[in-house]
């Protein structure tokens, strides 16, 4: 909506006009007003102090601190594969029924012969023949240590290199959350600001109506203003009332907006900074697109992003390469019929070796997981050139945009200042008679679109301050503390 056209004087003869100068501040901002007389443990909030909060307690950024231990923790797993393996297991069995035994008849019945002279065994077929008895003890007891060391395997090693990528992949993403959390507590508290300021101006407005209201009634007591001028002054007292309740609604939600955004739930907060212009520095203007490529914490995170699709495509083509690792095992066993075992009845044994192992085929998975991962990293590389023109886009709207803010708070303040003389002038005018009540409407509106305006462009400046700030990922010093 342009607040900066001129108005026909039918279109100020409407009281709604001042109304409607306020409708548009519902759609850009949410805010919460807090009562006049607060509840005694209210919290009077700064900017650095919103921002303070929502770094210790905002979830968004809770969870990319807990992103970054838990890549930590890939770290230390990627190691562990290439460390040694020590593991140690014993078992004790007891055979309740025995394994039986059978052996073919042409073992079994020279056995027999040679055992008792007297057995005639039947001639040998080659059938099974059922052994009496088990030689299987019945209870059995023992424990192994057994070690194994990775000599060579291309993904082990891939892998601990592609930890340490991720690792720092995530805190890259930290650092991009926590510039996104900072910009998203400014934004709020300068939408809370505004929305203050949008009800302190209609509350303002309100007043200055019932005022002229008293005078127009005392005027007419008088003689000397007519019904109308009384019924015109009336009506607009009476059409402020309404958009004043829908300004303090919209402060309230700004409030929960700004709350939702730090983390904190059920407190009540005083907004203890003013919507106050603060230049930027006109250095960093001139070396913003420079900054934003060397500086952006998401273009940094998708360079490793890049790096680490890289160490997948040579994870999986290591799937090409031998595995070898060194093996070495000690175990300590007994068997007996009965548990009555003692150290006689237990043998050690030991033994050490290498093992080779390699994949010839496997059904050209490995040639398709390898295809898979460039794939992924190509499609990485065009999304990093994409931010890339997305950012120098960026950074070009905004260095607009706070550029043409600066302009209209100098205009706008400049009208502001005019518009109160005015209607100073119009008020006085009205009182001495010499006035009409149209001419007080006229230089209300007038002031209050001024105002209007000019808190709207100191609004835009910091928020595209916020977003500049976002862009080059730098954080105020008071975010670090």
């Amino acid at each position: 909506m342009d607040m900066t056209r001129n108005f026909s004087h039918e279109e100020f003869m409407n009281p709604n006009r001042i109304v409607l100068c306020f409708m548009w501040l519902s759609v850009l901002v949410l805010g919460v007003m807090p009562a006049i007389a607060g509840p005694p443990n209210e919290r009077i909030l700064s900017l650095q102090d919103a921002v303070r909060l929502a770094m210790k307690q905002n979830p968004d950024l809770t969870s990319a601190r807990l992103e970054v231990q838990r890549s930590d923790a890939r770290v230390m797993e990627a190691w562990g594969n290439a460390l040694p393996a020590v593991d140690i297991s014993s078992n004790y069995v007891h055979f309740i029924d025995k394994p039986v035994s059978y052996f073919p008849d042409y073992l079994i019945y020279p056995l027999a012969k040679i055992l008792d002279s007297t057995v005639h065994p039947p001639k040998a077929t080659g059938a099974l023949v059922l052994v009496p008895g088990s030689f299987t003890p019945s209870f059995s007891a023992g424990a192994s240590l057994n070690v194994r060391q990775i000599l060579f395997n291309g993904a082990v090693f891939v892998g601990v290199g592609a930890a340490h990528v991720y690792s720092h992949l995530a805190r890259d993403m930290y650092q991009a959350k926590q510039v996104e959390t900072v910009t998203k507590v400014r934004k709020a508290y300068y939408g809370a600001l505004l929305a203050r300021e949008a009800f302190e101006m209609m509350r303002s407005s309100l007043r200055n109506a019932e005022d002229n209201l008293r005078n127009v009634q005392l005027m007419k007591k008088q003689g000397i203003v007519s019904e109308y001028d009384e019924l015109r002054a009336t009506v607009g007292v009476e059409n402020l009332r309404p958009p004043v309740l829908q300004s303090e609604t919209n402060f309230n939600l700004a409030l929960d907006a700004l709350r939702n955004t730090i983390g904190i739930a059920n407190e009540e907060i005083v907004l203890g900074d003013s919507l106050a212009f603060e230049a930027v520095d006109d250095t960093l203007l001139v070396n913003a697109e420079g900054l934003v490529l060397d500086s952006n914490p998401n273009l940094s995170a998708l360079g490793r992003q890049i790096e680490l699709n890289g160490a997948v495509v040579n994870a999986e083509r290591s799937n090409y390469l031998p595995t070898i690792a060194a093996f070495g095992t000690y175990s300590y066993q007994g068997i007996r019929d009965n548990f009555n075992f003692s150290t006689n009845d237990f043998y050690k044994s030991s033994q050490v070796g290498l093992s080779l192992s390699l994949n010839l085929f496997q059904g050209m998975q490995t040639y398709a997981r390898v295809e898979q991962a460039q794939l992924e990293e190509r499609k990485s590389e065009e999304q990093k050139v994409n931010l890339e023109r997305n950012l120098k886009t960026g950074i070009h709207s905004v260095i607009g945009t706070l550029r043409q803010s600066k302009k209209r708070i100098e205009a706008q303040q400049r009208t502001v200042e005019t518009a109160e003389r005015g209607y100073k002038i119009v008020t006085t005018r009205f009182l001495a008679n010499a006035a009409t009540q149209l001419e007080v409407n006229d230089a209300q509106l007038a002031l209050t679109q001024a105002k209007v305006n000019r808190i709207q462009a100191v609004y835009d400046y910091l928020v595209a301050s916020a977003d500049l700030d976002e862009l080059i990922g730098r954080l105020p010093s008071y975010a670090l503390e």
